[in-house]
């Protein structure tokens, strides 16, 4: 396999496994969304909670030049930790929610 089908599955085994655990509610669906022409990667909820409409990303993942760009992470799961268990390198994950700037302050890559 290589790196880009190894950085695609893992970020789908992810996604998978969080959705998984949160499709046991009746009025909220997790939806899982799969963009390999564009690596684009996506859990996101979808419905009602009583009156409350319920819409949005949990969790985000692109792949850009070769790294994993986790985008979003809406849950207290450790995704970058959960990444490099699945084989992805820290060199190769970048936690796009912080400034280029604070990237170059953790263990993983700026960019």
């Amino acid at each position: 396999m290589d790196q880009l089908e190894q950085y695609r599955a893992a970020i789908k085994q992810i996604l998978s496994e969080h959705c998984a655990i949160a499709n046991h509610r009746d009025t909220v669906q997790a939806q899982l969304i799969f963009d390999e022409t564009h690596d684009h990667y996506q859990l996101a909820y979808v419905g009602w909670q009583g009156s409350k409409r319920v819409f949005g990303p949990v969790l985000h993942f692109d792949i850009q030049n070769g790294k994993v760009w986790v985008q979003y992470n809406g849950t207290e799961m450790p995704v970058a930790e959960r990444l490099m268990e699945l084989g992805v390198p820290a060199h190769d994950i970048v936690l796009g929610w912080h400034s280029e700037f604070k990237r170059k302050f953790t263990p993983y890559a700026v960019g």
